[in-house]
């Protein structure tokens, strides 16, 4: 009986394996180039760790220039880098579902803005644009320019020259200034627990990562049942915990004020005054969250609904950040004529307004900017993108059937040298506006582009200037890991095998 059993399920195997491989769907795929694979196991046999994969899929990225297909077991999976088919595939209001890998996010971040799709994300969309309202922007940005004192200031506090591990170092700043917009608390007042969400963050991006690479573990069930299934519970628990107090005492806040603060969130002039006594209640900068506790007064949203927008702040908020501004650093640090070039920008926007930063004085940082873009061009922190295609789609050369997962190689076309003359050497100047004018849209992508472009772009911007030009004008950046000798690997965002560091020296002014 037990023979015959599997017999037959490996019949109806081998007839879906038919099927799927050498049905119209298989016969399209089959036409695209890609490394050699096996019977059944197609390309499993890929899958290694996060430095090999990285190394993998840059040189399957070249090997097989503009596109290319592997696949496991009865799963494609098709890789896109020439800027035509990325516009084909982001500009399209139909592909907007991201790859199933992408729920490995939903314990955490359920189906907020970056993971939901369909009407749900429409909605969600048009909620969650006027966060990012210039407006709203210009209310938060005194917070950024904080935080960035904050770290110049630990710096000097240290005194003399010092030597930075860069990613704990930069990630625990860019954690406290989206903190502090997305939800009006400062981690700095939780004492002991401040430490503990900063831990249970990293270790709930671990072991995402952890499951990244190994599809057997995308079963919930099955993760549930391992040590690592189990640690992710009590981590959750932590991260929901202090995102559901922390809504729950903002509610309760906003009755006993009788909401007057939410009404026009906008254009509110005294968001700026905070902690002032009205009606025997102090009143508090707003957030983030305010909107969102706003739009489930008009019915739009429940509880659940804020708390996934918020922790969606909170991992795409400072993670991202995190990594472009170390890779931003490290470039400056070596290029010693480009940081100069920033210094001098930065220090006569300083003295133009009695030594401080403004909303405008960083919106005139355009020679910084232009470091940015670049550094986001070489190391861009969404390296790539997976959709998946609900509809056959026609890209330059080929036909992509419905189901397919496919990857968007940002990285890849952003040191494509069909679209950028030198595309390894660190110039801002590539982003001066003659040489932006007639280079493709789709050839630069770090922020997305389309109808699902990163919500948050300005705001990034914003605060990787804000929290960079303290620092340049407050120190000579000097290298002590450099980029040639740094292994990057494979992860959600574009990540470092190992600890880099930079050497901050004072700079003596009378």
């Amino acid at each position: 009986m037990f023979i015959n059993i599997l017999l037959l399920s490996m019949f109806i195997l081998l007839i879906y394996y038919y099927y799927v491989h050498y049905g119209r769907n298989g016969r399209l795929l089959n036409l695209l180039p890609g490394p050699l694979a096996y019977p059944i196991i197609g390309n499993a046999f890929l899958i290694v760790s996060t430095e090999k994969l990285w190394k993998l899929i840059r040189s399957l990225s070249e090997n097989f220039y503009p596109i290319l297909k592997v696949w496991t077991f009865f799963t494609y999976a098709v890789s896109i880098r020439h800027p035509d088919d990325l516009e084909t595939i982001l500009s399209s209001i139909k592909h907007i579902e991201k790859g199933h890998q992408y729920n490995l996010l939903h314990p955490w971040l359920g189906t907020g803005l970056l993971t939901s799709t369909g009407a749900k994300w429409h909605a969600r969309r048009k909620i969650l644009t006027s966060a990012f309202h210039f407006n709203v922007l210009n209310q938060f940005v005194h917070i950024l320019i904080k935080e960035g004192d904050c770290m110049t200031k630990s710096l000097k506090d240290i005194g003399g020259t010092v030597v930075k591990d860069l990613v704990p170092f930069i990630s625990e700043h860019t954690l406290n200034a989206i903190c502090e917009t997305a939800m009006g608390i400062s981690l700095k007042k939780f004492g002991k627990f401040q430490q503990q969400y900063r831990n249970a963050i990293h270790d709930i991006t671990e072991l995402i990562s952890y499951r990244g690479i190994r599809p057997w573990l995308y079963n919930d069930l099955l993760f549930s049942l391992l040590p690592q299934g189990r640690k992710q519970k009590k981590i959750l628990k932590i991260l929901h915990g202090f995102t559901e107090k922390i809504i729950a005492e903002r509610k309760l806040y906003h009755e006993c004020t009788d909401y007057r603060y939410l009404e026009n969130f906008e254009n509110d002039t005294e968001m700026e005054i905070h902690d002032v006594e009205v009606f025997g209640v102090k009143k508090k900068r707003l957030a983030m969250l305010d909107l969102l506790i706003k739009a489930s007064r008009d019915n739009f949203l429940i509880d659940l609904d804020i708390r996934e927008e918020v922790d969606t702040f909170m991992f795409e908020g400072h993670d991202t950040t995190a990594m472009g501004m170390t890779f931003a650093l490290l470039l400056l640090a070596e290029h010693k004529d480009v940081q100069e070039r920033v210094r001098v920008e930065v220090d006569n926007a300083m003295q133009e307004n009695g030594g401080k930063l403004t909303m405008k004085s960083l919106q005139n940082l355009s020679y910084l900017e232009r470091c940015l873009k670049e550094a986001l061009r070489l190391y861009p922190s969404a390296f790539f993108i997976l959709r998946n295609i609900k509809e056959d789609v026609k890209l330059n050369s080929y036909v992509i059937p419905a189901g397919t997962i496919l990857f968007l190689d940002i990285y890849g076309v952003h040191r494509d040298p069909n679209f950028w003359s030198n595309p390894e050497v660190f110039d801002p100047d590539r982003f001066l506006p003659e040489r932006i004018k007639n280079r493709h849209p789709y050839s630069y992508l770090p922020f997305s582009a389309g109808p699902r472009n990163c919500i948050g772009q300005r705001f990034g911007l914003l605060e990787l200037k804000a929290m960079i030009a303290p620092l340049v004008h407050n120190f000579y950046l000097e290298s002590v890991d450099y980029l040639k000798d740094i292994q990057l690997k494979f992860d959600a965002i574009i990540r470092l095998s190992h600890s880099v560091h930079i050497k901050f020296i004072p700079i003596s002014r009378n």
